[in-house]
């Protein structure tokens, strides 16, 4: 998707948002924004200042390159600034409350916006949405559903209920489910992922 945005937007001259999801967590926004080669990744764990973007946009300018292609998390967000939600998900939240937590999504819009205001320049936004989850698996996902249905088998044999099978390259192994739920997993400024990005000259808003 971002491989096709990046004609559009080269050939129009334009600032492209592309959101996709991931909630409070910026795994799929900076895996596929440095693999796609875009030039500003917008994630939850680095809070962004238009500032910085701006300045990047001027650097690619000062380059000769009139566009900018540019992959934002649903959950990212301007820093001191809150999450961007469309509404609140109706049904039985924790505590028995009305609603589920909120319905994160729009932040593309209000970057776009603002950077349009800022820049001058035509700007244009592309939600993912629910199209990242469909298509032809690739042979590692077939691999790897395959294994893991394969481990769940052997942990059931063994006797080992409560386990679920997880992934740590090149091994699949059981784990206690309890290990393995309610954290969440989010970037750290440190990780080999942000390193590699800001090496490649990536912008991550800070």
């Amino acid at each position: 998707a971002l491989d096709r945005l990046r004609s559009t937007a080269q050939s129009h001259n334009r600032i492209m948002v592309c959101e996709m999801m991931g909630r409070y967590a910026g795994w799929i926004a900076a895996h596929s924004g440095i693999a796609g080669g875009v030039s500003i990744v917008l994630i939850p764990e680095i809070p962004f200042s238009y500032d910085s973007i701006c300045r990047k946009i001027a650097e690619r300018e000062a380059e000769g390159k009139s566009f900018t292609l540019i992959a934002a998390s649903e959950g990212a967000r301007e820093q001191g600034g809150d999450y961007v939600t469309t509404a609140a998900t109706p049904g039985g939240g924790p505590g028995g409350g009305p609603f589920r937590e909120a319905r994160l999504g729009g932040i593309a819009t209000v970057v776009a916006a603002e950077l349009q205001r800022r820049t001058g320049q035509e700007t244009r936004v592309c939600v993912l949405g629910h199209l990242q989850r469909g298509g032809v698996p690739t042979t590692f996902d077939r691999l790897l559903c395959t294994r893991f249905a394969a481990g769940a088998v052997r942990l059931i044999a063994e006797g080992k209920f409560g386990y679920m099978v997880a992934n740590r390259p090149a091994a699949t192994f059981g784990i206690p489910i309890s290990e393995a739920v309610g954290k969440l997993r989010v970037i750290t400024l440190d990780s080999d992922i942000v390193q590699t990005g800001r090496a490649l000259g990536v912008c991550f808003g800070d």
